[in-house]
């Protein structure tokens, strides 16, 4: 019997890392032979990705992960003194003893110990970066990474022989949503217009302040669906709760979420009439391959002010109105909202321009460069 070929995945452990590689893993599996190949990944203890990945029969490592902060932290001590260290001999051994043919890194501070030690054993290296502008973590592992996959056309500092544009990669089921499901999913019971507003995998606080600051305007003319994250959804509940104790009615129409798994999260992007969002390189190709027209309000503190590029690079086509978290105000914001939601004709050219941008097959790009790399059909 033939050895199969071991192909190694590493990322950070955020939704933004995870589902990425999900997408790449799905379709290494669509496009290759299951047989000639094992699927293993790197990276630091998550819940989530360890039952996500385990699902589809993808073999965990899990090693300690430091980060180096740009900003005044004891944490940054131990990270430097132990932490790193030891992910770095926990990645050494775990590669040298699994010997994979290929790593392919999604970025992330987890990931740096494993690209660094898998060129220490000369296992090639691809990587893919969503940002216009990359993190640290990708920047290291660049200078080494035979090919290199970019979400943005104008992805900043990578050497351009080796740079290839394929999008972000998404999955593929996040474009079957069903408007039939949704209203089930989200008990959606009235013909209001659908707003989703959508903080990324870990909920956004100012973003869930600003809500209900409007909370009982919004309701009156729609459904809100709100993904606030896992650690402030029971205190964002009770605050909605006070909020509409007397407005049952309006209460009725908001839909508070911890976070959007893959099916809630595909049948939410399809009954949405306009996503309120981050910045962040997967909801924007999420949103951009669903044809959703958008408001982003890119998160102020992200490393290099990425989100705030990444939304006017992907906003120059028109397919998106952007708002600076510092512009945020009841009356520009609802005005800008009823004015969007007025407008059939802008509404439209804005979901033409989205889906333009759009490019849904970038898995699948990805996993035949490497399918390809490896010579496995």
């Amino acid at each position: 019997m033939a050895k199969k070929i071991k192909i190694l995945f590493t990322g950070g452990g955020t939704g933004g890392h995870l589902f990425p590689l999900l997408a790449v893993i799905r379709e290494i599996k669509r496009l290759g032979d299951n047989q000639q190949m094992v699927l293993h990944y790197i990276g630091p203890k998550d819940e989530k990705s360890q039952f996500l990945l385990a699902q589809e029969n993808v073999k965990i490592h899990n090693i300690i992960s430091g980060k180096i902060r740009r900003y005044f932290s004891l944490e940054n001590i131990t990270d430097i003194l132990f932490s790193i260290p030891f992910g770095f001999l926990q990645s050494f051994f775990i590669l040298l003893f699994n010997r994979p043919a290929l790593v392919f890194s999604k970025g992330g501070s987890g990931s740096v110990p494993v690209t660094v030690c898998a060129n220490i054993l000369r296992i090639p290296v691809f990587m893919h970066e969503s940002d216009t502008i990359p993190g640290q973590s990708n920047r290291v592992t660049s200078a080494f990474a035979k090919k290199i996959f970019t979400s943005f056309e104008n992805t900043e500092y990578f050497n351009r022989d080796k740079t290839i544009l394929t999008g972000n990669p998404i999955l593929k089921e996040v474009m079957e949503g069903n408007i039939e499901s949704a209203k089930e999913i989200f008990n959606l019971k009235t013909q209001k217009p659908v707003l989703l507003f959508w903080g990324g995998s870990q909920g956004a606080e100012p973003i869930n302040d600003f809500v209900l600051t409007i909370l009982e305007q919004l309701l009156q003319s729609y459904q809100v669906i709100h993904v606030c994250g896992k650690k402030n959804y029971h205190s964002v509940q009770q605050e909605a709760n006070v909020i509409l104790h007397n407005l049952q009615v309006l209460k009725e129409d908001y839909h508070p979420w911890e976070f959007l798994d893959e099916t809630p999260l595909k049948h939410a992007l399809k009954v949405a009439d306009l996503i309120i969002s981050r910045a962040g390189s997967g909801s924007i190709f999420e949103i951009s391959a669903c044809g959703k027209p958008s408001i982003l309000i890119p998160l102020p503190s992200s490393a290099n002010n990425h989100q705030s590029k990444n939304a006017y690079e992907y906003a120059k086509n028109g397919s998106a109105v952007i708002i600076e978290q510092d512009n945020l105000s009841p009356n520009f914001f609802l005005q800008k909202v009823h004015y969007l939601l007025s407008n059939a004709n802008g509404l439209e050219q804005m979901k033409q321009s989205a889906l333009s941008f759009a490019k849904p097959l970038a898995s699948k790009a990805i996993a035949r460069e490497i399918l390809e790399y490896l010579h496995i059909n």
